[in-house]
């Protein structure tokens, strides 16, 4: 029997982000991580353990992908299989961190209304800025997600750890994801994290921007099932 799929949502995104794969893995069970009480990725990645299935296939998208890492760190042999999409290894720079201050400044002085609009050009691929449906699932998903768990989020980004040294204890099959034109988390830093990671594979998504898993629904859905399916 095939292992459970854990879910593992990126920033202000909530199940919907991972809907289109949710329902063609419909014959396997199915968690989809709560990632919005602490401000912390160890205590996200403590709390999601501490609920989750005693072993899974794990699929982590964006900060969903820092969850992941931080997972297979504290339980390594829980995890089955290892799907990192369009994430990161690396800590925040410092100007990813006065940005993410900047937005925790914004929600608690005027509110969080115009942050989901300020965030979703980076979040897709250039031709999708104008793409008023998707930014209407984006904007939803943030709404559901809501100002006081978007500034724990922020805070557990900006002190994350550097997750790149212990990248090469990873042994259990790993898939490595990216849009091709993902401005968040670009190609190069999927193929950084792919190299790390011994026997990994990495897959480049056409036409995609961050959101992969809605950009492109039907690539990376093709892909994850091709991976976790797989003896």
């Amino acid at each position: 029997m095939s292992d459970p799929i854990l879910f593992i949502p990126g920033l202000l995104c909530t199940e919907a982000l991972f809907a289109p794969q949710i329902a063609a893995f419909a014959d396997r069970p199915i968690m989809v991580a709560n990632h919005r009480e602490h401000d912390s990725i160890e205590a996200i990645a403590a709390d999601i353990l501490e609920k989750a299935p005693e072993r899974f296939s794990l699929v982590g998208l964006s900060m969903g992908g820092y969850i992941a890492m931080e997972i297979m760190r504290e339980a390594p042999e829980r995890v089955g299989k290892l799907a990192l999409l369009d994430t990161n290894a690396r800590p925040d720079t410092a100007e990813q961190t006065e940005r993410r201050t900047f937005l925790i400044d914004l929600t608690r002085k005027k509110g969080f209304s115009k942050v989901p609009h300020l965030l979703y050009p980076g979040f897709v691929h250039e031709s999708r800025e104008d793409d008023a449906a998707l930014k209407q699932v984006v904007v939803e998903m943030a709404r559901e997600t809501g100002p006081d768990a978007f500034i724990r989020q922020q805070t557990a980004l900006i002190n994350r750890i550097d997750a790149r040294p212990r990248l090469g204890e990873i042994t259990c099959p790993t898939l490595v994801l990216v849009g091709d034109g993902d401005r968040l988390t670009p190609p190069e830093i999927a193929e950084e994290i792919q190299q790390n990671i011994p026997g990994s594979e990495l897959v480049t998504i056409e036409g995609s921007g961050h959101l992969s898993t809605l950009e492109e629904p039907q690539k990376v859905t093709f892909t994850l099932m091709k991976f976790l399916n797989r003896a």
